[in-house]
Formats: structure tokens, sequence, C-alpha cells
């Protein structure tokens, strides 16, 4: 694999997915529509949910290979009703989060149940359509949660989005033990900083610029978007046949230091 401005072309590593059929959450920006795209490309029949239409109106225009409806997965019964219109599917990506910044001892409930029902209880809500329907066909499957560096790290000022992580992190190694049987593979995938609107609000609440990140990562940079895609493919691909339930790190090595 080339070189890329200090970082590996990761669009080199070709994946088929010829007859696989994938659904990604939080399609509509940053990792998830990436990863939509990618899917797109290496073959697969791909879906997507997001609850901001005008998002998924430029995912159309851009990748027209994504089939996608527009719901908020903080609404329980209409995301099973959403997931279950796209009939079977082989490869799941939960990716959906939103972010609240708040010091622990100014968490207000509604922004802690925001949070809850967005990064943890919609991983749980789609993911038992999917498995279910998995299960049912007596179809192996792959999963992955995208997680986080910090559900691994306390970050100031951040603990509503490293609390859930790290439930993301948990209910990944649960679900790897319980679905294993029924050869469906579950595994979170844990970034760095990617720019994303997401990332760019955590960069700038720390202040100057990206320096928090940068001067804590030993590789020296962030991350470039082929970098989370790359391995997402990879976990849901035959490559990947006997890992499961396992936090991958795609941190430039900032948990290790």
């Amino acid at each position: 694999m080339s070189e890329k401005n200090g970082a590996i072309d990761t669009a080199q590593v070709k994946f088929n997915f010829k007859g696989k059929r994938a659904l990604v959450t939080g399609v509509g920006k940053g990792i998830g529509r990436a990863v939509a795209i990618a899917l797109v490309e290496a073959g697969a029949e791909t879906y997507g949910l997001s609850k901001t239409q005008a998002n998924l109106d430029s995912l159309a225009k851009e990748c027209p290979g994504v089939k996608t409806i527009c719901v908020d997965l903080a609404d329980w019964k209409a995301t099973r009703k959403a997931v279950e219109s796209f009939g079977p599917i082989d490869f799941l990506v939960n990716n959906a989060a939103i972010l609240e910044i708040a010091s622990v001892l100014a968490i207000e409930e509604d922004k802690l149940d925001a949070v809850l029902d967005v990064n943890v209880k919609a991983i749980v809500n789609v993911t038992q359509v999917v498995v279910k329907g998995m299960i049912a066909r007596k179809s192996p499957g792959s999963i992955v949660n995208v997680s986080s560096q910090f559900s691994k790290h306390g970050v100031k000022d951040f603990a509503l989005y490293c609390m859930p992580k790290g439930a993301v992190d948990q209910l990944t190694r649960c679900m790897a033990v319980e679905f294993g049987p029924h050869n469906i593979r579950v595994n979170s995938l844990h970034p760095t900083v990617v720019p994303t609107e997401l990332s760019d609000r955590v960069v700038v609440h720390q202040g100057d610029d990206a320096a928090f990140f940068l001067n804590r990562i030993p590789l020296g940079r962030l991350l470039v978007m082929p970098e989370v895609v790359g391995p997402t493919l990879y976990l849901l691909s035959d490559l990947a046949a006997m890992i499961t339930g396992h936090s991958h790190m795609v941190d430039g090595g900032f948990t290790a230091a």
C-alpha cells in the first residue's frame, strides 16, 4: 500500500461484499457517511439511518446507492419499524452518536437521557432487530459498534460522551458472547479524533486547536477518514472471521501513552 500525506491509502485495500446487505446508523455525516459509501463501492447493498433529511438528500446526490430512511434513533418504535423495513441484514455498523459537553456536577437529566437514548439504547434496539433476523435465517453476520478512544480515557467535561462509549464496549463483549454460537461476530472500533463536525466540537472545547490531542498521540497526527473506514470494513469482512468481542484501537497510540 502507498502512503499519502503520511497516511496509508486504505482505498487500495479492496473488499468484495457483493451479495451482502449492510446497515449503517448515523449515515448523514462523518464516519457513518464514509463507511456507507465505502460499502456501496465494495458491492454491498447498503442502507442507512439518519435523523436529518438534508444530510440524507446530500448523501443521495453523492452516492445514490445508499438507501436511506430519516428517523430519530431516540424514537424506539419508529427506529424498529425503519430497520424492519430494510429486510435481511448481513453487516451492521452502529455508528450514530450525539455529543453533550458538561461537567459531571452540571449534567442535566434531559441531556443524560438524550445521550443514553442514541449512544446506547439505539444500539440495543437496532441490533435486536438485525440479529433476530440473522438467527431466524441461520445466517452468519458481523457487527461493528463505533466506540471511541474516550471509552478508555477520562476527559474533563466529557462524562456524557465517555460514559456511554464505555457502555458500548461492555455491550459489545456481551453481544459477542451471546451471538457467537450463531456465528455472528461483534467488535468495537475506537477512533481518535478524525475531522468531523462532532470531533470539531471536542477540539474547540479543549482550546489551542488540536494540540491537546496531538501532544498525546505518539504518532503525532490526527486520523484521516480512510483510516477509520478501512478497519471497519476489515472487521466486517471474512478476513476477521475469528475476531469477536474485541476493542480495536485506531488512535495512533493515544491510549497506550
